[in-house]
């Protein structure tokens, strides 16, 4: 029986996974594709003028060709069948929420803290998490209402929110759960857009064109900035949430740093495809972000080299290969084994069982990665010293 329910919370992980991708493509494909569309429309020919068109665009998929048309304010006639799209920001949102809940509340001894995070107790942690993207989207919601701003201080103050932010999140949690956070924090600001701003100001729009009063393009535009701010928000968000797979990032203080750097680089890079949307082609775009991410890359690994565990690596311990083996046993073989121990685990993580010296030299590069950066032991909950830790990195490199 409670290998049922154990072999059920593992499936119900999966299923909202499968949820979760499937519906952040359909999130991300529409944001991207309406992107596209708005900033590829063009002055409509002198046959459609004076039917208030904003602009229109030829597009060829599937076999077929597209003509598509956009209304400065209001059509002509309103259509019987108006397509909204929401669901697919809800649906996101809902089901990372889940995963949230699964894997990190649910195992918040493991993976929500660890030892060097401010908050200790898993109850407080969860809390914190929860009360954490709360203020992330107040504190967006604060600045983006805010009709004084133009686009550069409002882009440049937004920056520096998730910065602040970036850096909270790594001392009020582990390094596992930081970078999930941000991007929990950042996927709920767009959510919040979608609910709070874009779908309000939409259908102020088609109220007031089916009332027959004055439109007031004001919700229009306030929707679209939002929009915008969702589409450079895209690769960040994915990059947070991907990069937790990587943990070599986060080997050293300045991960929070390095992170931002990352995100930054990420929503430039989204911009030249913007520009070239509207017909503006800056290569230099893609050269400069490759540079700064190979010199990010660079200046992460240097800090992570850097760390030292202990103050004189003459006193490190030489290990045997049997001693090596009983250390890997005691802290890493209730996870990595064939039939783990630890509890929420069917299978060894990632498929990688360390149960003999082939099996550690198969897998030294993550295992030193893992052990440099403290992201392993998970909680560190069997009590790896810092000594064993640095013996442990001098054996296997």
């Amino acid at each position: 029986m409670m290998g049922f329910e154990f072999n059920l919370g593992e499936w119900t992980i999966l299923l909202f996974r499968v949820l979760h991708i499937v519906t952040a493509i359909a999130w991300i494909g529409a944001s991207f594709y309406f992107v596209w569309l708005d900033m590829n429309l063009r002055p409509v020919p002198e046959a459609k003028q004076g039917k208030g068109l904003h602009g229109d665009l030829w597009a060829i998929h599937g076999g077929g060709i597209y003509e598509v048309q956009k209304y400065t304010l209001a059509p002509p006639q309103m259509p019987q069948t108006l397509h909204w799209f929401k669901w697919e920001a809800y649906s996101t949102w809902l089901t990372g929420s889940a995963l949230l809940v699964l894997l990190y509340y649910g195992r918040a001894q493991t993976y929500l803290i660890d030892g060097s995070s401010w908050v200790q107790e898993p109850s407080v942690a969860i809390l914190a998490s929860i009360g954490f993207l709360a203020l992330s989207v107040g504190g967006y919601e604060v600045l983006v209402r805010r009709r004084s701003l133009s686009v550069r201080p409002l882009a440049g103050l937004i920056v520096l929110w998730l910065g602040m932010l970036c850096w909270l999140a790594f001392q009020l949690f582990s390094q596992k759960a930081a970078p999930i956070h941000i991007g929990a924090a950042m996927a709920s600001i767009m959510a919040a857009n979608v609910l709070l701003g874009i779908i309000p100001g939409q259908r102020a729009l088609v109220q007031a064109i089916e009332s027959g009063g004055e439109l007031d393009p004001e919700p229009a535009l306030a929707a679209r900035k939002r929009s915008l701010h969702n589409n450079y928000l895209t690769l960040p968000v994915v990059l947070c949430m991907v990069s937790n797979h990587s943990m070599f990032l986060y080997g050293h203080p300045l991960a929070w740093a390095v992170l931002i750097a990352l995100m930054l680089n990420a929503a430039y890079l989204r911009h030249f495809f913007n520009l070239r949307h509207q017909g503006i082609l800056r290569p230099s775009i893609i050269v400069i972000s490759a540079v700064i991410f190979v010199l990010t890359a660079m200046v992460s690994d240097r800090l992570a080299g850097g760390v030292s565990f202990v103050e004189d690596d003459s006193e490190v311990a030489v290990l045997t290969d049997q001693q090596m083996l009983v250390l890997v046993a005691e802290h890493c073989g209730n996870c990595h084994a064939m039939e783990p121990t630890f509890p929420g685990y069917a299978a060894a993580p990632g498929g990688i069982v360390l149960d003999s010296l082939g099996a550690l030299d198969t897998y030294k590069a993550r295992t030193v990665s893992s052990l440099k950066s403290g992201y392993m032991p998970l909680g560190n909950m069997g009590g790896l010293t810092v000594e064993q830790r640095a013996a442990m990195l001098r054996y296997l490199e």
